[in-house]
């Protein structure tokens, strides 16, 4: 479903070379949700967005079903990803002047579903997530967890095989991140393949695997974060 093969990515920063990745090999499983942990810097959010089509490796590839995503043109990318992939955000990214059904709506009317699919398919959504009721209210009007459920919604709208979330209990209470924690079991359960980054331990473990990371390199991976005898600890398997 979703490869790295021996990527890095380096930039400079104040005259130094910075590795934020380092020759990490991964491979997730369709229908599997992967947590990604480690400490601040340690590379995640860079393989998150990698896996995304939204930051180039410095060298090596990154795969979706076989296809190597950056071997695409940019318009390409972009539509893989509209077809796709579904992301959540620690910062939800509403956009501040439309309701949460317009919200909703966005995704779909950039893939031109006409305007009574948006309609219908957006309020189905926020049902799902428990907003029926809250269709016209913008995001200032919506506590944070609400604005969570909408981006959730959102995130849906074209109903992506791949969900890649960056702490998408991070500013949550824990009630509220409990709830949005079974959302994403739910949407697994549906089959849909989930890679997660968390500092949240009871988002970490609600997945099926772990993959940690530590200064750029995969360390460990698996559900009890058992690094792999047979491979070096930069190329791991969590299929």
């Amino acid at each position: 479903m979703l490869r790295m093969e021996a990527v890095s990515k380096s930039y400079q920063h104040r005259g130094q070379v910075v590795n934020a990745l380092d020759e990490a090999t991964v491979h997730v499983a369709k229908g599997d949700f992967v947590s990604v942990v480690g400490p601040s810097g340690s590379g995640k959010s860079t393989l998150l967005l990698m896996l995304g089509g939204m930051l180039s490796p410095t060298s090596g590839r990154v795969l979706l079903d076989d296809q190597s995503i950056y071997d695409l043109t940019s318009d390409g990318r972009a539509r893989l990803r509209k077809e796709n992939i579904g992301f959540v955000f620690q910062t939800f990214n509403l956009v501040p002047y439309l309701t949460a059904l317009e919200n909703v709506q966005v995704p779909l009317y950039l893939a031109g579903a006409d305007e009574k699919r948006q309609n219908e398919t957006a309020t189905a959504l926020l049902e799902r997530v428990g907003l029926g009721e809250r269709l016209d209210h913008k995001p200032t009007e919506l506590s944070v967890g609400q604005q969570q459920r909408v981006a959730l919604a959102r995130m849906l709208a074209n109903d992506p095989a791949v969900i890649l979330a960056d702490e998408p209990t991070g500013n949550l209470d824990p009630e509220t991140a409990d709830q949005v924690i079974r959302f994403f079991e739910e949407f697994n359960e549906e089959g849909r393949t989930i890679v997660m980054v968390t500092h949240d331990p009871r988002a970490a473990a609600s997945a099926k695997k772990t993959l940690r990371l530590r200064d750029g390199k995969i360390v460990s991976a698996g559900k009890g974060e058992i690094t792999s005898p047979r491979i070096g600890p930069s190329s791991l398997h969590v299929a």
